[in-house]
């Protein structure tokens, strides 16, 4: 009786959310109200029961599975629940970020501890009570039998139905992606956003009453984010005919500035920027130049799987969408987190103008850059814009030839900070292939690794640390080959 209760109790509550409403939009808390539908209703169908519950466990099955959001709190509908909650965009949430619980007006306050409280009922519904309920439709208990069950309650039900009530299979036992990284923190102010969101997760699990929970619900928000921006770590502005949105990168490169052998000097000062960047002061723009292979946007994504938990947030921005800038930069105004808005390979034909659009963007437009943006760029160009010796020339149909010429330097000038990967020499391309080779544990003689390198630079691509890189894979896969042989 108590377990009808609080499903009856669920479904009001699912249909009185004033500021999380979004929530109740979402397929797999639409799935799990039409599953609760079925159960309260009458005359109860047994094979609609069954459906909406496969359904559920479907939906939650593909979302658990996948999850890379920390420990898992409850079974996996409570866990699903909790991150819908976390990661709702909402007037709250965005107020939250904006301005903290002290910005909020009391009428907003008391209408989200009224959602809080309804979706705690929604909460409470465990793997346990659902399937208690789902049984006691056929009035199965262990050792009845068929008969038993037709004698109890006249339902139009098959056996295979009734087997199937039996082996319900639970909700409670998926296992999500784990985070395995190991993060070296710089700064003893590290608000480790994955740890926050265990905390609040925690909170509201052992919570006997959600809406007590909501400062500290407001300060997640306000440190995390909310909506698509608190889910992800790095994300890709898609560009679709004249629209554009952000999309999140399920699997961010893993790459570590541990491998990125022999690139010191140019890491120390990008890491410094960032740093100050993290930490609320003034930084710069960046524009990491140099030839080919040399780590320039290796160190860009290493910058994020190294900061990521003290809010870091990387945007891969398409060369064909820097007409986007303001727009993105619109949408990142006021939001929590720090976002650096990377651009690989940038740079432009003679003919092209989009580099004046970019201009206005890094310094000299109307509007304000926020301060938690800043662009990285990588080019293999010293000025970004392609240079003629003719454009130095005298002789010229325009009348100031030297002003379209500090036209297209005056690009390059606006990045802050320039940071050059030059090619390394055979030295340091040895030095970058003995410390991979030592990082993966390879066991070679240092003559024999060292010819094979130079051999390796000579038949590809030339000396560089990706050819190193690339080299040190191909030679892990050879002496795995010889061992097994």
């Amino acid at each position: 009786m108590q377990d009808k209760i609080l499903i009856n109790e669920a479904i009001s509550a699912a249909k009185c959310l004033f500021i999380y409403s979004n929530i109740s939009e979402q397929p797999v808390i639409c799935a799990f109200r039409e599953l609760l539908e079925s159960l309260a209703g009458r005359p109860v169908s047994v094979p609609k029961v069954l459906q909406k519950y496969y359904k559920v466990f479907g939906l939650l099955a593909g979302s658990q599975e996948k999850m890379n959001t920390g420990d898992v709190m409850g079974d996996a509908w409570q866990d699903y629940l909790l991150e819908a909650v976390l990661a709702d965009e909402n007037v709250f949430s965005r107020k939250a970020e904006a301005a903290g619980i002290g910005g909020m007006g009391e009428s907003l306050k008391k209408a989200v501890m009224a959602d809080l409280n309804n979706l705690q009922l929604l909460w409470k519904l465990d793997s346990g009570i659902i399937n208690r309920a789902v049984s006691d439709i056929l009035g199965i208990a262990d050792g009845k039998t068929r008969e038993d069950i037709d004698r109890n309650i006249n339902l139009d039900c098959s056996d295979t139905e009734v087997s199937a009530v039996r082996a319900l299979p639970a909700w409670d036992c998926f296992e999500s992606l784990s985070n395995k990284k190991e993060i070296a923190f710089l700064s003893s102010l590290d608000i480790n956003v994955p740890k926050l969101r265990n905390n609040i997760k925690k909170s509201l699990s052992s919570s006997a009453d959600w809406s007590e929970q909501l400062e500290q619900l407001a300060n997640y928000y306000a440190a995390a984010g909310s909506g698509i921006l608190s889910k992800y770590m790095a994300f890709r502005w898609v560009k679709k005919g004249q629209e554009g949105y952000l999309t999140g990168v399920e699997e961010p490169d893993q790459i570590s500035f541990q491998e990125l052998v022999g690139n010191h000097e140019e890491l120390r000062e990008v890491i410094k920027n960032t740093e100050m960047f993290l930490l609320g002061y003034p930084a710069n723009n960046v524009l990491l130049y140099g030839d080919r292979g040399t780590g320039k946007s290796s160190t860009v994504k290493a910058l994020l799987n190294k900061y990521f938990t003290r809010g870091l947030k990387l945007i891969e921005v398409p060369r064909n969408a820097l007409t986007d800038f303001p727009e993105i930069i619109a949408l990142l105004r006021r939001r929590a987190g720090r976002f650096i808005l990377f651009v690989d390979d940038l740079s432009f034909e003679d003919h092209e103008v989009e580099y004046k659009d970019m201009k206005a963007v890094l310094e000299g437009g109307i509007e304000v850059k926020p301060d938690n943006v800043l662009l990285y760029a990588t080019s293999n160009r010293r000025h970004l814009v392609r240079e003629y010796f003719a454009d130095r020339k005298l002789a010229s149909d325009e009348v100031r030839m030297s002003d379209s010429v500090q036209e297209k330097l005056s690009l390059a000038d606006r990045f802050g900070i320039t940071v050059v990967f030059t090619t390394p020499d055979q030295k340091r391309y040895l030095e970058i292939a003995e410390g991979l080779a030592l990082q993966k544990g390879l066991e070679i003689e240092r003559e024999d690794l060292r010819r094979r390198a130079l051999q390796w630079e000579m038949w590809h691509n030339g000396r560089s640390g990706r050819t190193a890189r690339q080299f040190i894979d191909h030679l892990a896969g050879e002496l795995a080959i010889e061992n097994k042989l």
